[in-house]
């Protein structure tokens, strides 16, 4: 095989969406969804132009964490019948747009390439409507879910203090550095007891990244544990509509804060 037929079998580097932030986990539960809604909920209030895309395919469940029942949904878009803009529907409560995901559904889960391609393509289309865009990913490194992730200016990584999730996040963070070398992972650790523990929690899966695969992802912020962030969910509310003055909250906007800052740099 010739080095050209070599430079050719390589995948072409896709632009990167800088208004979009994907919202990753190495395992689920996690709390990688309330984030992603928090934090979109957070970016709305500070007055930017939201959109939060369901990205976890064949297991979405934002619409559910939210209470609602929208119109449209992600199988829509894939069947051809809606374009993603059209597919996006309000969340009057929260001020930002969603586009919805469908739970338990075949036809996404198992989604071939081109037509992953086809909505990354779309997605850079509908992010120039918004001042940011938040999607939130499948957990897990499945081939679908790197390449959701593939157009987004940045990627958060969600860990929590277990030691599983510390380990899948890791295992998250090399398979994108192997793979998409040069993205932006950023660190966020959820359902801390205190501000400190997060940062020690951090710092082992920093030291991981360092010494193994040479590269040093930033903490973008911790999260503390909350018990009223589990009484949102399971009142299908946002956190920020039913708990506003929570330090988990306080949290998120510190890091919604965070991503807006960066972005007008």
């Amino acid at each position: 095989m010739t080095a050209n037929n070599v430079s050719h079998l390589r995948p072409i580097p896709r632009p990167k969406i800088q208004n979009m932030v994907a919202v990753a986990s190495g395992k689920g539960g996690v709390g990688k969804t309330w984030f992603a809604i928090t934090l979109a909920h957070a970016l709305a209030r500070s007055g930017r132009r939201v959109l939060l895309f369901d990205g976890d395919l064949g297991l979405a469940n934002v619409d559910i964490q939210l209470g609602l029942m929208p119109k449209h949904d992600l199988s829509a878009v894939v069947s051809g019948r809606l374009t993603l803009a059209q597919a996006a529907s309000r969340y009057d409560d929260g001020g930002f747009d969603i586009i919805a995901g469908r739970s338990g559904s075949g036809r996404l889960a198992n989604i071939g390439t081109s037509r992953l391609q086809m909505l990354n393509e779309d997605m850079a289309l509908v992010a120039a409507s918004y001042d940011m865009v938040i999607v939130d990913l499948g957990a897990g490194v499945e081939r679908s879910v790197l390449q959701l992730a593939d157009s987004a200016g940045t990627c958060v990584v969600i860990s929590t203090e277990e030691p599983t999730s510390l380990t899948d996040a890791y295992a998250y963070i090399k398979v994108t550095h192997m793979e998409r070398p040069g993205t932006d992972l950023q660190i966020v650790v959820n359902m801390a007891n205190s501000t400190r523990e997060g940062e020690r929690t951090y710092a082992t899966l920093h030291k991981a990244c360092e010494g193994f695969l040479k590269i040093s992802p930033p903490l973008l912020g911790v999260v503390r544990r909350d018990r009223r962030v589990r009484e949102a969910i399971r009142s299908q509310v946002s956190t920020l509509t039913r708990s506003p003055n929570t330090e988990a909250v306080a949290d998120v906007e510190a890091i919604a804060k965070k991503l807006s800052q960066a972005l007008e740099r």
